[in-house]
């Protein structure tokens, strides 16, 4: 999952891409894919219908949402003020990939309010 993560950032290059993280007791298990609407290298929106179609299958599995990815094409893997202003879910992690050097660097936080949490990632094959 962590390299399908990359790999789909890595895809929609130059623009930012996004998705959804879900799963159980603290653990990743899916991918969510989602479309960046502003195909925009500096900000990202998903589709209001997509996540609404994403949410109606998660809610008939055992998982719930733990993370939102998205790619940061030139900048550092740390949330942008366009980020902070638009995060909407503060008990969920909000990963960071950065394409700013040749090795993509990923980071994690949790956003409430104006405030940013460094999170740890295990990442488990």
């Amino acid at each position: 999952m962590w390299k399908e993560m990359i790999h789909h950032c890595k895809k929609e290059l130059p623009y930012e891409a996004c998705g959804l993280l879900t799963g159980k007791n603290g653990i990743a298990k899916t991918i969510w894919q989602m479309k960046n609407i502003d195909q925009s290298p500096v900000s990202f929106s998903m589709d209001l219908e997509q996540i609404r179609r994403v949410f109606e299958t998660i809610s008939k599995t055992d998982e719930s949402l733990l993370g939102i990815y998205h790619s940061h094409p030139t900048d550092k893997a740390y949330p942008s003020a366009g980020d902070i202003a638009n995060s909407n879910y503060p008990d969920v992690g909000n990963l960071i990939i950065s394409f700013s050097n040749n090795i993509p660097v990923v980071k994690c936080f949790q956003i409430i309010g104006k405030t940013v949490i460094p999170l740890n990632i295990e990442v488990v094959d």
